[in-house]
């Protein structure tokens, strides 16, 4: 099975965090289990170089099973939250933990787009840059960017200080986008940061968890396993580790 991921061009990072693929040319489906990450998808998949479809994947809040299928090619998009309002018009918490199918012809992309990625990737990008609505509330760009430049870490109450927003109406914004509250968002931004340091072996709490016991405890919370079982990744199933680069 083939993963490959690309970053955004600066004009899309405040919206989008990566462009991916998945390409499973055997006939079997791959098992997988597919662990929470902070971002939502809109995948572009087709089996067998039919049954073409979109699909818009909400956010994770928990560890899931789930198969590639055999003869798969999947092209995607991975969001960031501020994509939701300023790019799509969405609001995600009736998709959270869920997928939803999307209209045929959506942003005008079909099969044949599925041939060569990095042409997918030039394609879709141009179509999101003429999507982006001007006059970004300041105070959710510098909140996001607080987020994902300290992985999550930061305590809710210190966010809300420092982007002079109040807690109480993040936690609203939050609910009614996104369907969890910020700091349920805040933990598993800081256990998606964490699979990079499990994948190479480093297993204790580097991210401001509390001791050792927090760190394992939150990550059987959002990885059924232990970060022992989980840096083994047995035959690849979580697919999210498998496409952290080696370092």
């Amino acid at each position: 099975m083939e993963l490959r991921s690309i970053p955004p061009d600066k004009s899309l990072a405040d919206f989008v965090e990566s462009f991916w693929m998945v390409r499973n040319d055997a006939a079997a489906a791959k098992e997988i289990i597919v662990l929470p990450d902070g971002r939502f998808d809109i995948i572009f998949s087709a089996v067998a170089n039919k049954d073409f479809h979109a699909t818009l994947r909400g956010l994770d809040t928990q560890p899931a099973h789930g198969t590639v299928p055999g003869n798969v090619v999947m092209f995607a998009v991975s969001f960031k939250l501020l994509a939701i309002e300023y790019l799509l018009d969405i609001k995600m918490a009736a998709v959270l933990n869920e997928g939803q199918r999307l209209p045929d012809g959506f942003w005008n992309i079909g099969p044949h787009d599925l041939e060569d990625f990095d042409m997918f990737c030039k394609k879709i990008s141009a179509i999101m840059l003429g999507l982006v609505k001007p006059g970004i509330d300041n105070r959710k760009k510098e909140l996001f960017d607080l987020i994902y430049a300290s992985n999550g870490s930061l305590p809710v109450q210190e966010l809300a200080d420092r982007v002079a927003w109040s807690r109480r109406q993040i936690n609203r914004y939050f609910n009614e986008q996104f369907g969890i509250s910020l700091k349920a968002y805040c933990n598993i931004f800081r256990f998606k940061a964490s699979l990079q340091q499990i994948k190479e072996g480093r297993l204790f709490p580097e991210l401001d968890f509390a001791d050792q016991t927090h760190f394992i405890k939150e990550v059987k919370k959002f990885s059924g396993v232990s970060p022992k079982e989980l840096a083994k990744n047995v035959n690849g199933r979580f697919i999210l580790l498998s496409g952290l680069s080696e370092h």
